[in-house]
């Protein structure tokens, strides 16, 4: 994917908005971010965000090429997010457990950024860190590269894939949510057992598949890696990855 359009320094407004603000891409992000996260429903466009910002909304044109490339930059200021802090150990899996929890729970945090989370590439300086540690975190498990490359990309889209489908489901309303939890309880936990011998029984159990599968399946999937692993669970004989979200492997 080429990498998002970046405009010239030289295009940008240097001079202060209706508001008395002088625009960065910084401040165009975030106020992007809150006219998504608007009640009501996504309230991002152009005009609405130079009401926003005070400026003539042609002037966001001068930070970013279209909504799209804002788009991507919204989403890398949340992938940075959701690393701020992170500070890997020398316990590679613990670590790569932490980095996907913080991952899905940020994708749950705006629900509305899902779907550019799970699909799009940014190519930010956030995303390039979050790569960059969770490849380290994987060099230091001791695969080869092209293995770190190939586990990273599972892994990543297994947790963006879980974390779209599980903020599709908190956008469900009370109606619909009460609806997926009484089916389970009364129409497959009430199947006959002569006909659907196998629901029948487990039906006891078959409530729990109203809630998220990500934790058990990000289990699943670290216990894979950790059997792949030339140094196990732990980081012993595989480095340390160091640095947070800036972390190379030492």
């Amino acid at each position: 994917m080429p990498e998002p359009t970046r405009i010239p320094a030289e295009r940008r407004r240097r001079r202060p908005t209706r508001n008395g603000t002088v625009l960065t891409e910084e401040l165009i992000v975030t106020a992007a971010l809150d006219l998504i996260e608007a009640p009501g429903g996504n309230a991002l466009t152009v005009r609405r965000l130079g009401t926003a910002l005070g400026c003539d909304p042609s002037t966001v044109y001068r930070y970013f090429a279209d909504t799209d490339a804002l788009l991507l930059a919204v989403a890398d200021r949340l992938i940075g997010d959701s690393l701020d802090g992170f500070a890997p150990t020398a316990d590679w899996r613990a670590d790569l457990r932490e980095f996907g929890v913080r991952v899905h729970s940020s994708v749950l945090r705006h629900p509305r950024l899902a779907a550019v989370r799970a699909s799009r590439v940014t190519a930010g300086p956030a995303e390039c860190r979050a790569v960059d540690t969770g490849i380290g975190l994987l060099l230091a498990a001791g695969f080869s590269p092209a293995d770190a490359v190939r586990h990273y990309r599972a892994f990543i889209d297994t947790v963006l894939a879980h974390a779209a489908l599980d903020a599709d489901v908190r956008t469900l309303t009370a109606q619909q949510r009460d609806q997926q939890d009484r089916s389970w309880r009364s129409v497959h936990g009430n199947l006959p057992a002569a006909e659907y011998p196998h629901l029948h029984a487990v039906r006891d159990h078959l409530p729990e598949m109203a809630g998220s599968a990500f934790p058990d399946v990000l289990d699943l999937l670290l216990a894979r890696l950790a059997a792949l692993s030339p140094y196990g669970a732990g980081g012993a004989g595989g480095g340390e990855v160091t640095g947070g979200a800036d972390g190379a492997v030492a």
